[in-house]
């Protein structure tokens, strides 16, 4: 049974690039991914990317999801989501379906919504019995 490969977990830390570390280069990954120190390059993933407090990243990222709490520079792309927390400071460009901005972030970015998921509205429901 050991020989079985383990499960891709969304949720567990697959890498970490810790404080006063600093890493120039491409960085892609699976799982979700956290940035307490200095990047500066490309970030590709469908998962998730935090940028930690002390994060600093100069970068053109495409991810599924980003949360940033420290300061990001670049083009910034999600499938899914961005959230910008009370301590995040963004500048750049963000392409996202869902943008979020806590009160007390700071943002100096062009931002736009699109490819949002589809939903179906309420009202296009077949009623019960028909």
């Amino acid at each position: 049974m050991k020989d079985k490969p383990r499960e891709l977990n969304e949720n567990k830390l697959a890498g970490l690039i810790d404080m006063d570390s600093e890493f120039n280069g491409d960085l892609t990954f699976k799982g979700s991914f956290r940035i307490e120190g200095h990047f500066k390059g490309t970030i590709n993933s469908d998962s998730l990317l935090v940028i930690g407090e002390r994060g600093k990243v100069e970068a053109d990222v495409k991810v599924g999801q980003l949360i940033i709490n420290g300061e990001i520079r670049g083009t910034l792309q999600a499938t899914e989501k961005v959230e910008i927390h009370n301590k995040g400071r963004v500048f750049g460009t963000i392409l996202s379906p869902t943008l979020l901005v806590e009160e007390g972030a700071y943002l100096d970015a062009t931002c736009q919504t699109k490819g949002a998921a589809k939903t179906v509205p309420a009202a296009t429901k077949e009623p019960a019995g028909a």
